[in-house]
């Protein structure tokens, strides 16, 4: 009995340990991170937490996650993330994740977590990338029109350049028919003038 009391109290130091570090990193990072208990309750936040999500430390703390901002953070991917993949893999990176709040409006986070059985914590990072993901489908689409813009100029160009080669040709051959009819009025010139002359010395 007392060495089941003994491993509880060593846990719950090492919690406690583990906890005071976490807090301690997680406070002077620049992405929002959350840390939960192993029910997915909030134990705790970062400032930058409270300052993107426009929540208090008060509404935060002790809440299970998915009752914050009335049931805002209910979310889909969030669920799949933290009930089906991590606990499969205890490490996550790189997931994306967007929704509406009603508070801040459409968010796309980059949710990067970790779960810690040792001491039965789960560490959750949240980076905002609304706006970089904003200027990437602006730049996507961007390109997209642009490239769109280049096939049909390059179709108006060729169709311009058969044109030209057409209205080439022609103009070459009308160069070619008059140098003929050129060549065919001075064969007849001289045919012409040698036959006057061949009249006047018949006199």
């Amino acid at each position: 009995m007392e060495t089941s009391k003994g491993n509880n109290d060593e846990l719950r130091e090492s919690k406690e340990l583990a906890l005071h570090y976490m807090k301690t990193l997680v406070d002077v990072a620049r992405e929002s991170f959350l840390i939960l208990d192993a029910n997915l309750t909030v134990i705790s936040a970062n400032p930058i937490f409270y300052e993107t999500f426009r929540v208090t430390q008060g509404q935060t703390e002790n809440a299970p996650l998915y009752e914050l901002g009335n049931g805002q953070w209910n979310i889909p991917e969030l669920r799949k993330l933290l009930e089906e993949i991590l606990p499969k893999r205890k490490v996550v990176v790189n997931f994306e994740v967007s929704h509406v709040f009603e508070t801040i409006g459409q968010k796309t986070m980059m949710l990067n977590a970790r779960q810690i059985d040792t001491v039965q914590l789960i560490i959750l990072a949240l980076e905002d990338i609304t706006i970089r993901k904003d200027l990437e489908d602006k730049l996507a689409h961007m390109v997209t029109d642009l490239a769109a813009k280049v096939e049909e100029r390059t179709k108006e160009l060729t169709e311009r350049v058969k044109e030209l080669e057409s209205l080439n040709k022609s103009m070459i051959g009308r160069e070619v028919k008059m140098v003929e009819l050129k060549k065919e009025n001075e064969s007849l010139r001289k045919q012409s003038k040698n036959g006057n002359g061949n009249h006047k010395n018949g006199h």
